[in-house]
């Protein structure tokens, strides 16, 4: 087997010059000027592998130092100032460093650019420690259930806690280490097991190293030179996801949320209907209207705000008593619309309502979207994940026959915010043609390697950071059937709470439960028997907000409560965290009622 050739770096011998020949094998004498920072020994050298037919070596290239050779007191000088530590002199900085640069011009601001600006060695030490912090306070701490969701302040005691002040001077590691150990005290603690406030919740420890390692590489997802990992494997999410969703093939990217999904649904099926609106604006098209259903996610208003479309122009569809649309009034706001000269062009159907949890009929919004030829977006921001599940997956029956879904894996799988996938069933490019900008010092049509996984255009952003590697690592870790367990573990949780709520003296149900959102009310002691009493629901109304302020007094836990149309009050309970156990969710009811007793 013939050796490896490899690639020189060095520029060609110039006129007069030595030519500096292959690089010198480790522990050799180091070309002048190569490596010496601060007084280390040299690095060892490192060969490339060339793809090149050419033989080729790779060698340092001779640092090219003004004035040093010419002026040798400089360069002792220079010397006298290399010691990491800082012992014995007056570093970088010093005030008389200060000074003296501002004294001698160019050639001594130079010498600042002949060590590095940071210092490594210690940059570790600090992250060794912080990362022990991390380790005991957030994840060992922060998901003990015997330690409090949260330390609730004020915002002024908080402020004076914190000191958020940014001064001119830093702060010693100690000191930082204290400040990072505040900020995670001073957090609410979203993956303790009693933390049931958002969507969200728990923590998955091979997701929060997949976040790690995103962090740490800081790159952003929009070609291939400089996420070439990244973008392969989001292509592989994107299409698992696809795939559970019914389609074969298609299109999408990660988006900073579900609610961006959704705007980009708005816009993309706006460009496929019109693709005018790209170059022309709004000027060219005609007054367009939209349809959701009245339980639909807020974005959706604000999107049509968001790109130009007027919020007068999105029709809420009326929803049965379970949040679900009603296809036949559907079809009624659509032939309004038309009657009033509106174009209709998109419907968005929810699967997973915020509040109540409700999944639209999906075939039936379909047929009137295929009759009337408009796109038909899904909302699964919520609900998306009940596809994994044989069980469940029943909840989202007709969403292959959809144009595009919104999904929100950091919700139900306990992924990390944020997770969140655009999909399309569209093969044409139509992400591309819709958004792309094709900028000449990112996306250049003449690089080396196939530019058509440079998917940054794709998407209205530039820097684009990476989502997927989070749910990749957990789906590796986990498999699609630990995936699924996960989600029949929260509907499991779910119903065992809903059969408690219906056993229990003063607890009722405000609807029985489809999805994993549970909605009750507490009825305490004092309004029990009193239902038919003209004070009897607005005093009911007051109840839950002096329930969730004593528990975030206490710290013993978190859930949500929300008014909803004409009912008052009530709690939303949401289990996704997969460390939740029976004892939890006993815990939950037997609070509530602990601290509601006297209301």
């Amino acid at each position: 087997m013939a050796p490896p050739r490899y690639c020189s770096l060095s520029p060609p011998a110039l006129p007069g010059e030595t030519d500096p020949g292959p690089p010198p094998l480790p522990g050799s004498e180091t070309p002048p000027g190569w490596g010496h920072h601060f007084g280390e020994a040299p690095p060892p050298q490192r060969a490339f592998k060339s793809h090149s037919s050419q033989p080729c070596t790779l060698s340092p290239v001779p640092l090219r130092r003004r004035g040093r050779e010419e002026n040798p007191s400089l360069a002792k000088a220079s010397r006298g100032t290399s010691s990491r530590s800082g012992a014995g002199r007056e570093g970088r900085g010093s005030p008389r460093h200060v000074a003296e640069r501002a004294g001698t011009g160019g050639m001594a601001d130079s010498s600042w650019l002949e060590h590095p600006g940071l210092d490594k060695a210690a940059g570790e030490e600090f992250l060794r420690e912080a990362f022990q912090v991390l380790l005991d306070e957030a994840v060992r701490k922060g998901t003990d259930v015997t330690e409090k969701v949260c330390d609730w302040k004020e915002p002024q005691e908080l402020r004076e806690l914190l000191d958020l002040e940014l001064r001119s001077s830093g702060e010693p590691p100690e000191r930082l280490l204290e400040r990072c150990r505040d900020v995670i005290h001073y957090s609410v603690k979203t993956c303790h097991p009693r933390f049931c406030n958002q969507l969200f919740s728990g923590l998955d420890h091979h997701a929060l190293a997949g976040r790690l390692i995103t962090e740490a590489l800081n790159t952003s997802q929009y070609t291939y030179e400089i996420a070439p990992v990244f973008v392969l494997m989001e292509e592989v999410v994107l299409a698992k996801l696809r795939e559970l969703v019914g389609w074969s093939s298609g299109d999408g990217i990660f988006s900073p949320g579900g609610s961006i999904s959704n705007m980009y649904a708005m816009n993309v099926a706006r460009f496929h209907r019109f693709p005018e609106s790209r170059l022309k604006g709004s000027w060219a098209l005609p007054r367009l209207a939209l349809f959701a259903s009245r339980e639909s996610h807020y974005s959706i208003q604000k999107g049509a705000a968001f790109l130009g479309i007027g919020t007068d122009n999105v029709h809420l569809v009326s929803t049965n008593e379970r949040g679900k649309m009603i296809p036949e009034e559907l079809e009624k706001e659509i032939q309004r619309a038309k009657a009033e000269g509106a174009e209709p062009f998109f419907v968005c159907a929810t699967c997973g309502t915020t509040v109540l949890g409700a999944f639209d009929p999906l075939g039936s919004i379909a047929d009137i979207c295929q009759r009337h030829g408009l796109w038909f977006h899904v909302d699964a921001a919520w609900g998306g994940s009940a596809l994994l599940s044989s069980k469940h997956r029943h909840l989202l029956a007709g969403i292959e026959r959809a144009d595009s879904v919104a999904w929100n894996p950091h919700k139900m799988l306990t992924v990390g915010l944020q997770c969140s996938a655009f999909l399309l069933r569209d093969t044409s490019g139509l992400l591309q043609r819709c958004h792309g900008a094709g900028a000449t010092y990112l996306f250049q049509p003449d690089k080396f390697y196939d530019v058509t996984y440079d998917m940054g255009d794709k998407t209205p952003q530039c820097g684009r950071r990476v989502d997927c590697l989070k749910l990749w690592l957990l789906w590796k870790a986990a498999g699609t059937e630990g995936l699924a367990r996960r989600v029949e573990r929260a509907f499991a949780c779910t119903q065992y709470l809903a059969e408690e709520v219906k056993r229990r003296d003063g607890f009722q149900l405000v609807l029985e439960p489809e999805f994993i959102n549970l909605c009750f009310w507490f009825v305490p002691p004092s309004l029990r028997g009193r239902e038919g009493s003209p004070d009897y629901w607005p005093r009911l109304g007051k109840v839950a907000p002096v329930i969730k302020e004593r528990m975030m007094r206490k710290g013993s836990m978190m859930v949500g409560y929300q008014p909803h149309g004409t009912k008052v009050n009530f709690f939303r309970q949401i289990v996704t965290n997969p460390a939740v156990t029976k004892d939890d969710l006993d815990f939950f009811l037997d609070e509530i009622e602990r601290l509601g007793w006297d209301l």
